[in-house]
């Protein structure tokens, strides 16, 4: 592939994950470690600057045949079609495979699902299922078709994709936010007003690296907006709006401004409330541009019943 920098000072890897919409930073900064961007012939590295005129040669490695198992899982399947799948996943069913979580994850019930339709753009940085299955690749080996993630703990509704042409364009659409994820939960205490913005950047926790911070070292931008939907003695229940999709962005965010999710042991309370060891987060709904037919499509789905439970305890204002 190659591509051509029409402008000067931007950092290489910045400027690949401007240019090629399936590719985050972190996967910019990958191809670039592994000297498989180069301009004259010479490797490059991330933190180069650009210069106008430059040429880029970007070489994708091929796609390698997944060995993860399809496994019959049931789905609660909201929407699909020949390009895209939307899942509601339920709390505690992790999205890909991990350490600790080598299989029994929502990428191998999609691969059974979908067996014979997802595709495989050999990641950029982490090879995808050949061609021949039916989920995009782009995501990688570990996570074919993941278009987005959300917690294992997290419940609600994610969009896969079926072939690689449909990873690109939804993934450019996660960069210029026409991909809209909306979420509720329920935090602890009154937030005074009914609607607001949080602007704050998130990285790495300091001194627990398996936690994230509102921090501006080594962060990135993070925007959520929220607003009330209903006023508990207590507690409130909120509906929030990704604007970027940072790691636990909701969930960090809330914390930050000391409302903490009901549940969220991680970033709020230490012990459990209203019945419930996890947070009480759910992805309610999602807006994206088909892939194929240009035109806007809406899915949403009820809370489930861990939710429900939780405000049927409260005590309304």
């Amino acid at each position: 592939m190659t591509l051509r920098l029409e402008s000067s000072g931007e950092r290489l890897d910045a400027a690949l994950a401007r240019l090629v919409p399936e590719l985050s930073r972190s996967q910019a900064q990958r191809l670039l470690a592994q000297g498989l961007v180069t301009a004259n012939g010479k490797p490059l590295k991330k933190n180069e600057k650009s210069t106008a005129g430059m040429v880029l040669e970007l070489t994708l490695p091929e796609a390698q045949e997944t060995d993860l198992p399809a496994q019959e899982i049931p789905l609660d399947i909201r929407y699909e079609d020949s390009d895209v799948i939307v899942i509601n996943k339920p709390k505690g069913l992790v999205v890909h495979p991990a350490p600790g979580h080598p299989d029994g994850t929502l990428v191998n019930a999609l691969l059974y699902h979908c067996a014979g339709t997802l595709s495989g753009v050999g990641g950029a940085l982490r090879p995808g299922i050949v061609h021949g299955d039916s989920l995009s690749g782009i995501g990688g080996e570990k996570r074919p078709g993941i278009v987005h993630r959300i917690d294992k703990d997290t419940s609600g509704l994610l969009i896969a994709a079926k072939n690689d042409a449909a990873h690109a364009h939804l993934s450019a659409q996660l960069k210029d936010h026409t991909l809209a994820r909306t979420y509720e939960c329920i935090v602890c205490g009154n937030l005074k007003e009914d609607s607001g913005t949080i602007d704050a950047p998130i990285g790495r926790h300091p001194t627990d690296r398996k936690k994230m911070a509102v921090t501006e070292k080594n962060s990135r931008n993070a925007v959520t907006h929220w607003e009330v939907i209903a006023r508990y003695r207590g507690y409130t229940h909120l509906r929030c709006r990704l604007e970027t999709g940072r790691t636990h962005q909701i969930r960090v965010h809330l914390a930050w401004r000391s409302h903490p999710i009901v549940g969220d042991m991680i970033y709020g309370h230490k012990k459990p409330e209203l019945g419930l060891n996890s947070q009480c987060l759910h992805a309610a709904a999602l807006d994206f541009i088909h892939p194929r037919t240009g035109k806007p499509v809406h899915v949403e789905c009820e809370l489930p019943d861990y939710f429900t439970q939780a405000l049927s305890k409260l005590e309304p204002l």
